[in-house]
């Protein structure tokens, strides 16, 4: 039986004349992206108030990530290959994961700011209020900034698709889209795990952000040049692997280091959902441990 709340209470009156009221009910994850919808456009709204602002800003956001691709090509004027990729090959990876993370940051980013309000309590207000507490905190001061992140990572992406000669079949088409959505998937998975340790942790924003934001490097390059031992970290425990290797090895026709079977590059959908419904385990069994501060 799905899980309801209570919601916009309709005052009446009962034939003996007393009143009460009548709350329409809907399921928790309707009411959790409906709530999410309201808040982030009160935030779209506010941003757009202020439109050169917002120009500048998102401009200044995608010129700060733009740098992260010029390091990748600056490092191609002194080698012609790096752990034995091109630079096209490596800025299909680049273009993979930075979409995907953007995606992700753009919607959950607001996540790392957990840790703060358990510390100063103003986790409590949002408690109080009738709808899920997460999709409040993933909302919460949505930066629609974020978007020059993702106008970035396509256009490496479009580079390197128009640059690569790849022997295109209908499954690597379909792949593209689905691995960008797969990966920002699994990479907002990380973001609730990382906001459910924050309730044990109250300061670890640094350490989600080594796993969210570091982990985007990560996959930025082959894992060619990684150990072994990282690789199957990222692989087996942590599958950020899922977001742009694996899938991304397959459409350039190479095989990944750890001799895995070719049909893994086809389960980033099947890990996104398995390591999403965990991250909400954790985050379910956190939310239940919290106490408030008492000021």
């Amino acid at each position: 039986m799905a899980e309801t709340v209570a919601v916009r209470p309709e005052e009446g009156r009962e034939p003996g004349g007393s009143a009460y009221f009548a709350y329409e009910e809907r399921p928790r994850l309707l009411e959790g992206l409906r709530a999410y919808g309201l808040i982030v456009a009160m935030w779209v709204r506010s941003t757009m108030a202020y439109r050169a602002s917002f120009v500048m800003t998102t401009f200044g956001n995608l010129a700060v990530t733009a740098f992260d691709f010029l390091t990748i090509v600056l490092m191609f004027t002194h080698v012609d290959a790096l752990g034995g990729y091109t630079l096209p090959e490596i800025a299909l990876l680049y273009g993979v994961s930075a979409t995907a993370f953007g995606l992700c940051d753009l919607l959950l980013g607001s996540m790392e700011r957990l840790g703060r309000r358990v510390r100063d309590g103003t986790l409590d207000t949002l408690l109080v209020r009738p709808v899920p507490v997460l999709a409040q905190v993933a909302a919460d001061r949505f930066a629609l900034r974020r978007l020059g992140r993702i106008v970035q990572g396509l256009a490496v992406l479009v580079y390197a698709l128009v640059t690569l000669d790849i022997a295109w079949t209908p499954l690597k088409v379909v792949m593209l889209p689905v691995m960008v959505i797969s990966g920002a998937a699994v990479f907002g998975a990380v973001f609730v795990a990382g906001a459910a340790f924050q309730f044990v942790a109250q300061d670890a924003s640094q350490v989600q952000s080594a796993f969210t934001y570091g982990g985007a490097t990560l996959l930025q390059y082959p894992p060619t040049i990684f150990a072994k031992d990282l690789v199957r970290g990222v692989t087996f425990v942590v599958p950020l692997a899922f977001v742009s290797w694996l899938p991304t090895l397959y459409v350039l026709g190479r095989e990944y280091p750890l001799d895995l079977p070719q049909w893994v590059a086809f389960l980033p959908p099947v890990v996104a959902v398995a390591f999403g419904a965990l991250a909400g385990l954790a985050w379910r069994a956190a939310l239940r441990t919290y106490r408030s501060t008492g000021s």
